[in-house]
C-alpha cells in the first residue's frame, strides 16, 4: 500500500524499496471519472451506464464486416485441435492473418493498421478465442501489451513511423518484463541497461522468462534497470522500457516453455548479453518503464476478458446441445435441476461478462473515463467466471467432457473440445496480473482517496504539527462523508430506476451496497491502520463486493438496452435477473465474512507448515530429486515453426506477447 500510511520502522529495507517502486510507478492522479472508484466511495453513478453505451451504426457495420471475414477464414483454414496437438500455428494461417490485417487491428490506419475501435477489437478477439485460444493469445498479446500499444501511447513519431507499419503487416512483437526470480515485485528486477560512455547507447544484460512471443518475436519491449537516481536523500531505482529487435547481437532464446494449455503459444526464456540498443529506442523516457507497463496494461487487459467471452460462448453451445440430447433417468439432463442450474448460471454469467467488457471497451473508445479499475475487474471477473463455466461444462458432459476431441472424433462422437477449454482457460487467472495481485492493485487504487485525506495522519515522516493539521482536515471531511453513507443506504430503499422494470430492485440494492462497502473500507482503515496492507483477504473481499456491484450495474444497463430487440437468446430480463440474484448472494456472503472468517486460523496453520511443523503430513510418498541443471546453449531448431515463407515485412512470423504479472 502507500508509504504515506506505513510506519517504515516496522519494515525492512527490501519491503520499503519494493513499496516505493510500486508507488512511484502508479498513476498518481485521477484525471477522468472512475465508475468503480466512486463505488468504493459510496457512489453508484448509474447515469454512466444508463443508457448503456453501444457502438454507433457505422462502428457496428465495420465490426460486423471484419468479424464475418475472420470467421470465414478461421472456419476454412485453422484446425484448433491440430494446433493443440502439434504445438504450432501453421504458416499459412499466420500469413492469412497477416493478409487480413489481424496484426494491426488496433494500429491506426495512417501507420498501415485497421484502426478498429476497442469494442470491435474485443469482439474480434472473442470470436478467435472461441475457436482457438492459442491463436487469440498470439494476436492479443502482440498488440494489446506488445510493442504496438506502448508505441501508440508513448512512442515518438519517429518510433511510430519506423515500427508500426512493420507490426501491422505481421512482424510479431513481445513484451519482456518477468524474470526467473521476479514476478509481481519489479523492485527485484535484475536485468540492467547501462548507458555507454558517449551516452548514445544502452547495454542490456539479463534474463527474461515467460515472454509469450519470445521464441519467434521480431520486435520486443524489454524492461530493464537503468542507473538509479537520488531523490529526497535516497537512492531510487529506475526501470526503463526499450525497443529491442531480434537481430541485435547478444539476444538469444534459451528455451521454449511448455504449459498445461495454450500449446500453440511460443513462450520463451530469453537472455540478453551485452545487447547494444540505441538511446532512440527508449520508449517515453528513462525511468518511466514500469509506469508505462501499468498504463499499457489498463486497456490491454480488456483483451483477456474478451477472449474469455469466446470460450464461454462455446461452452454455452455445448451445454445447450448436450442438455437437450443426453437423456438420463427418463429426462434430458438439462431438465434435471442440477443440470438446469449449471446451464442457467453459464448463460447469466456470460451475459454479465459481455456487459462489463463491452462497457469498459466503450469507455476506452469514449476517452472520458479512467478505466484502470474497470479493466482490472473485468480481467479478474471474466477469467474466474470462465474457469467455473469450463468446469461446469466438463462436469455436465461427464466422461465425454474429460475425453479429448480427437478421441471423440475417432469413435464417431461430436468432438467438443471441452477438456481443451479447461486447459487453455486456466492461464487467464495468472497472466497480466494474477487474480490475487490484481485484487490488491484494485484495493490500493480504491483506497487512494482515503489515503490522500487520512494518510498524512499516520505518516511517520511528517512532523507532529503537520500530522495534527492533517487530522483536523480529515475529521472535517469524514464528519459529513460518513453520515452520508448511512443516509444513502436508507435512501436506497426509495422507489427509483423504474425504467429498468423488474431489474430496478437490483440497482437499488447495488446502491445500498455501495454505501455499505464504503463504510466497510473506512472501518477497516480505522481498525487496522498501517496494518491494513497485510490484511489481504479483507481487502480481497471488499474488492469482490465492489466487483459484483459493478457487474450488476453493467448487466442491468445492458439488459435495458437489449430489451425488445429481435434475436436475443432467451429472455434478457430473466438472464440479467438471475445474474443479479447470484451476485447478491455473493455480496452478502462477503460482507458476512469481513467479520466472521477463518483468516487468523489459516495464518497460524500456514506459519506452522512453513516452519516444517507439518512435515508429518507428507509421509509415504515418492519424492523425486530436484532437477536444477543450468540451461546451456540456444533454443533447438524445433522451437521456431516453419514460418520463413511469410512476407519479408513479417520477419520471422508467428507469435504472441509476454503476459507478465505486474
Amino acid at each position: 500500500m502507500s508509504t504515506a500510511i506505513l510506519n517504515e520502522k516496522n519494515m525492512n529495507r527490501e519491503e520499503l524499496e519494493s513499496l516505493e517502486v510500486a508507488e512511484d510507478s502508479r498513476e498518481q492522479d485521477w484525471l477522468a471519472p472512475s465508475f468503480v472508484g466512486d463505488i468504493f466511495m459510496g457512489k453508484l453513478r448509474m447515469k454512466e451506464v444508463l443508457p448503456y453505451p453501444e457502438p454507433s451504426d457505422e462502428e457496428r457495420k465495420i465490426g460486423d464486416a471484419y468479424i464475418a471475414k475472420m470467421e470465414r477464414f478461421l472456419r476454412e483454414n485453422l484446425d484448433a485441435d491440430q494446433v493443440d496437438e502439434t504445438g504450432e500455428i501453421p504458416t499459412h494461417v499466420m500469413k492469412g492473418l497477416a493478409d487480413l490485417g489481424a496484426f494491426g487491428m488496433k494500429i491506426p490506419k495512417e501507420y498501415g493498421g485497421l484502426g478498429l475501435s476497442q469494442v470491435n477489437y474485443n469482439r474480434t478477439l472473442a470470436l478467435v478465442s472461441g475457436h482457438c485460444a492459442s491463436t487469440v493469445a498470439m494476436l492479443s498479446a502482440h498488440q494489446s501489451i506488445g510493442v504496438p500499444q506502448p508505441l501508440m501511447l508513448f512512442g515518438t513519431e519517429e518510433q511510430k513511423k519506423k515500427y508500426l507499419p512493420r507490426l501491422a503487416k505481421g512482424a510479431v512483437s513481445a513484451f519482456a518484463l518477468t524474470e526467473p526470480e521476479v514476478g509481481s515485485d519489479p523492485a527485484r528486477m535484475s536485468t540492467t541497461a547501462t548507458p555507454t560512455a558517449d551516452g548514445n547507447h544502452f547495454i542490456i544484460n539479463g534474463t527474461k522468462l515467460w515472454c509469450t512471443n519470445g521464441a519467434i518475436a521480431d520486435i520486443l519491449v524489454v524492461m530493464a534497470q537503468t542507473p538509479p537516481i537520488m531523490k529526497n536523500g535516497r537512492e531510487k531505482k529506475q526501470i526503463t522500457a526499450f525497443i529491442v529487435e531480434k537481430g541485435m547481437p547478444g539476444f538469444e532464446i534459451l528455451h521454449r516453455c511448455r504449459f498445461l494449455g495454450l500449446n500453440g503459444v511460443q513462450n520463451a526464456l530469453m537472455k540478453f548479453t551485452d545487447v547494444k540498443v540505441p538511446k532512440e529506442n527508449v520508449i517515453w523516457g528513462v525511468g518511466k518503464g514500469l509506469r508505462l507497463a501499468l498504463i499499457t496494461l489498463n486497456a490491454g487487459r480488456l483483451s483477456l476478458p474478451a477472449g474469455c467471452i469466446g470460450g464461454a460462448r462455446q461452452s454455452l453451445r455445448v451445454v445447450r446441445e448436450w442438455g437437450n440430447e443426453r437423456v438420463q433417468w427418463g429426462s434430458p439432463v438439462g431438465q434435471h435441476e442440477v443440470g438446469a442450474q449449471k446451464i442457467a448460471s453459464i448463460a447469466a454469467n456470460l451475459f454479465a461478462m459481455e456487459a462489463i467488457t463491452w462497457l469498459a471497451g466503450a469507455w476506452v473508445d469514449g476517452k472520458k473515463h479512467d478505466i484502470r479499475l474497470e479493466a482490472a475487474i473485468a480481467k479478474v471477473f471474466c477469467s474466474e467466471k470462465t474457469q467455473r463455466i469450463a468446469e461446469d461444462t466438463l462436469q455436465l458432459r461427464g466422461g465425454r467432457g474429460y475425453e479429448r476431441a480427437s478421441s471423440l472424433r475417432a469413435r464417431g462422437e461430436k468432438p467438443f473440445p471441452v477438456e481443451r477449454f479447461l486447459r487453455d482457460g486456466r492461464i487467464n487467472l495468472i497472466v497480466e496480473g494474477t487474480s490475487e495481485i490484481l485484487r490488491l492493485f484494485i484495493a490500493r487504487e480504491a483506497l487512494d482517496k482515503h489515503l490522500k485525506i487520512g494518510g498524512p495522519v499516520m505518516n511517520t515522516r511528517l512532523s507532529v504539527g503537520k500530522r495534527i493539521g492533517a487530522a483536523i482536515q480529515a475529521a472535517g471531511f469524514y464528519a459529513t462523508w460518513y453520515p452520508a453513507q448511512w443516509l444513502g443506504s436508507l435512501l436506497g430503499y426509495l422507489p427509483m430506476y423504474g425504467e429498468l422494470g423488474p431489474l430496478a430492485k437490483h440497482i437499488r440494492y447495488a446502491k445500498r451496497a455501495s454505501h455499505k462497502v464504503a463504510r466497510a473500507i473506512f472501518h477497516a482503515m480505522i481498525l487496522n491502520g498501517p496494518k491494513l496492507e497485510k490484511r489481504q483477504l479483507t481487502l480481497s473481499r471488499l474488492v469482490e463486493i465492489a466487483s459484483d456491484i459493478f457487474a450488476m450495474a453493467a448487466t442491468c444497463g445492458r439488459a435495458k438496452a437489449r430489451m425488445g430487440k429481435p434475436g436475443e437468446f432467451g429472455n434478457v430480463t430473466d438472464i440479467a435477473d438471475l445474474f443479479c440474484q447470484e451476485a447478491r448472494v455473493r455480496i452478502e456472503a462477503n460482507f458476512h465474512a469481513l467479520h466472521h472468517n477463518t483468516d487468523s486460523a489459516e495464518r497460524r496453520v500456514a506459519k506452522q507448515i512453513l516452519s516444517d511443523q507439518g512435515r508429518w503430513l507428507e509421509t509415504e510418498m515418492v519424492v523425486m530429486p530436484d532437477n536444477r541443471l543450468p540451461m546451456l546453449g540456444t533454443v533447438p531448431s524445433s522451437v521456431a515453426p516453419a514460418v520463413s515463407s511469410m512476407p519479408a515485412a513479417s520477419g520471422s512470423s508467428n507469435g504472441k506477447v509476454a503476459s507478465a504479472a505486474v
